[in-house]
Parts: C-alpha cells; sequence; structure tokens
C-alpha cells in the first residue's frame, strides 16, 4: 500500500481488525520512510455493480457516493458514524445480494429511504427532499402528510 504522505511503495501492517459489523478489515499501517501512520480499510466486493440512471446512462456504483448522501441526510443528528457505515455497508450487500449487475438508481434511492425512514424521521424527510425533488413548500407537506404521525 502507497504512503498517502510521502508516496512510498511499502508500508508496513502493524495491526488489523475487522471492523465492528465485521463486512470490511481496518488496517493499522506505518510507513519507514516517513513515519507516519494511516489507517486503511479492506471491503469485499462481491460483483462489478453498475447504476443505471432516469436517462438510462450507466455509471459505475460508487459506494462513496452513497455514503455521503446518507450522512448528509444524517447531518448534526444523533447517529454515529459507525451506525452510518453499517448502514451503508447494509444497503451495499442488499445490492450485491440481488444478483443484479445493473440497478436504478431509483432502486438505490427507495432503498435509502427505507432505510432512512427506519434510522430518523428527520434524515428521511431531507433525504426524500432532495430524491424527490421537493420545490415548494407543499410538496413537504405532500409528503410529510404521508408519514406514520406515531413515528
Amino acid at each position: 500500500m502507497r504512503c498517502p504522505f510521502c508516496g512510498e511503495a511499502d508500508t508496513q501492517v502493524k495491526d488489523s481488525r475487522p471492523t465492528e459489523d465485521g463486512a470490511a478489515i481496518r488496517r493499522r499501517r506505518f510507513c519507514p520512510q516517513c513515519s507516519q501512520r494511516f489507517t486503511t480499510i479492506e471491503r469485499v466486493q462481491l460483483r462489478e455493480l453498475v447504476v443505471v440512471k432516469a436517462d438510462q446512462r450507466r455509471v459505475a456504483f460508487d459506494r462513496d457516493k452513497l455514503a455521503r448522501s446518507i450522512r448528509t441526510a444524517l447531518r448534526k443528528r444523533p447517529v454515529d458514524d459507525e451506525r452510518i457505515e453499517r448502514i451503508v455497508n447494509g444497503i451495499v450487500r442488499k445490492l450485491e445480494a440481488s444478483g443484479e449487475a445493473e440497478i436504478p438508481s431509483s432502486e438505490i434511492g427507495e432503498l435509502v429511504m427505507d432505510t432512512l425512514k427506519e434510522v430518523d424521521a428527520v434524515a428521511y424527510v431531507r433525504f426524500a427532499s432532495v430524491y424527490r425533488d421537493f420545490r415548494e413548500a407543499k410538496d413537504f407537506k405532500a409528503f410529510l402528510g404521508t408519514m406514520d404521525p406515531s413515528k
């Protein structure tokens, strides 16, 4: 693994352990060239996923983009980073387990919405407002009217 600080090609693994959900391996590394330490995370990738956009363009699935959108929806909400990571891992596993190499972006959006609905109502509405392209206050009102008031 190349050192992100000095570019040295040979770094040493000092510690390896599974992440809390067991979906990845966290490795603590040391660069003998510059004496910096850094962490890498390795994940199993079952298949190359392709996202089919609404206009039928096909783009490679980007796990980081999924994580960013979920983090944005959950910003300033009482959900810790480990839980967010578990949410992202769960969604990715569902996509990989579907058996399909090409996944419509709408399916990913619905999976995220279903998950956020169970995690945090505010994050659910935030994500929905972007995903469903709310333009006016009445869009929010209509959407909120579909939600279960007990949650």
